[in-house]
C-alpha cells in the first residue's frame, strides 16, 4: 500500500432493494480512500434475488462518478492517491447458491469477494450462532469451502456457529476471515466469536473484523469506545496483524427492524430485547484511525488494522 493509511470496510448494508441509492457509500469518503464491501443477500434470498441486487448495485456503480468497481487488490491500491471509494461485493449465507457449487465461481466473476456458509441458523451447509445445537460443517459445507479456495473467494465465518466457525478454519486451505464479528470475552452474545474461534482464524492467517452494532458491541452500545474495546481485546489475544474492520452498518436501519419482525425465526431475542439496534455510523467507524493513533498503537498496527491485513489476506486468496 502507498504513504497514506487507506481504509477497508468488510461489511457494510445498503438496502438489498432494486432502488437501493449506492451514493449512501461517499459517507465513507476519506483522505486515503476506501474499500467497501457491501452485502448483495442473505438466509431469505434466492438466487434470483442476489443477482438482481448485484445488477442494480453494479449498474449504479459503475454510472456514479465517486465509485468504482474493485475486482483486484491492485485496483483497491490505485483508490489510496486519488482518495477514491471502491466496492465490491459479499454473501451473507449460502443459499443464493441454491446447492450449486458452480455458482461459487459464477458470484466470485460478478464481484462477489467473500462468503459465510450460514446464516445465523444451520442450513445445508453447516450450523449457526443461534443454533441450540452446532453440529458443524456438513459433507456439503466441506465440498463448498474446497470450491471457494480454488476459486479465490474468502471464507467467512461470520453468523455461524461456533462448531461450524473452527471446522471452517480446518477445512480452508486458505486464509479465513471472520468480516463482522466482535468478542464474545468483552460481551456475551451469541453472534460474538470465542477466543478459540479467533485464535484458529488468526492460526490460518486471517482476520477478524470488528462490527459496530450495539447489540454486538455490549447492550446496544454503539460508541466508539466499546467499537475500539473489541478492537483492543482482539489485538491482544491474536495480534494486531489479524484485526481489521467490519463495522456491519446497515443504510436502512428501519428496514432491519422490519426483517427482525418478519423473520422471527431468524433474529429471536437476542436481537430484539433491546429494541431498536443502533449501529456505529460511517462517520464515527473513520475515527477508528485517530483512535488507536492517540492509545500509542504503533504505525504498522494502525495501518493493519484499519486497512493492510484484509488487502494481506485479500491477495493471498483471491484469484
Amino acid at each position: 500500500m502507498t504513504s497514506a493509511r487507506a481504509f477497508w470496510e468488510q461489511h457494510t448494508c445498503l438496502p438489498l432493494t432494486l432502488d437501493a441509492d449506492v451514493g449512501d457509500l461517499l459517507r465513507y469518503r476519506r483522505p486515503g480512500g476506501a474499500y467497501v464491501s457491501v452485502n448483495v443477500g442473505y438466509a431469505p434470498h434466492s438466487r434470483e434475488d442476489a443477482l438482481a441486487y448485484i445488477g442494480h448495485f453494479t449498474r449504479a456503480i459503475e454510472a456514479h462518478p465517486e465509485l468504482e468497481l474493485a475486482t483486484t487488490v491492485g485496483e483497491i491500491d490505485a483508490a489510496v492517491p486519488g482518495d477514491r471509494i471502491v466496492v465490491a461485493f459479499d454473501l451473507e449465507d449460502s443459499a443464493p447458491l441454491a446447492g450449486d457449487l458452480d455458482m461459487v465461481e459464477v458470484f466470485y466473476g460478478l464481484g462477489v469477494k467473500s462468503l459465510l456458509p450460514s446464516y445465523n441458523n444451520g442450513n445445508a451447509a453447516g450450523g449457526g450462532c443461534l443454533d441450540a445445537v452446532d453440529s458443524g460443517l456438513t459433507a456439503y459445507g466441506r465440498d463448498l469451502v474446497r470450491r471457494m479456495n480454488e476459486v479465490g473467494m474468502l471464507v467467512d465465518g461470520s453468523h455461524c456457529g461456533t462448531r461450524t466457525g473452527l471446522d471452517l478454519s480446518e477445512v480452508s486451505a486458505r486464509p479465513m476471515i471472520y468480516s463482522h464479528s466482535a468478542m464474545r470475552g468483552v460481551w456475551d452474545h451469541a453472534r460474538n466469536i470465542t477466543d478459540e474461534q479467533a485464535r484458529e482464524c488468526a492460526a490460518t492467517g486471517g482476520v477478524i473484523g470488528i462490527p459496530g452494532v450495539g447489540i454486538f458491541l455490549g447492550p446496544n452500545t454503539a460508541t466508539l469506545d466499546a467499537f475500539v474495546a473489541h478492537i483492543d481485546y482482539a489485538v491482544e489475544l491474536v495480534g494486531p496483524e489479524h484485526v481489521g474492520i467490519g463495522s456491519d452498518y446497515s443504510f436502512d436501519a428501519d428496514t432491519i427492524m422490519e426483517d427482525l419482525a418478519e423473520n422471527p425465526e431468524l433474529f429471536p431475542e437476542e436481537y430484539t430485547r433491546w429494541g431498536t439496534i443502533r449501529f456505529v455510523e460511517p462517520e464515527t467507524t473513520l475515527l477508528i484511525e485517530r483512535e488507536l493513533v492517540g492509545r500509542g498503537y504503533p504505525e504498522e498496527s494502525v495501518r493493519g488494522i484499519l486497512g493492510g491485513n484484509f488487502r494481506r489476506v485479500a491477495a493471498q486468496v483471491w484469484q
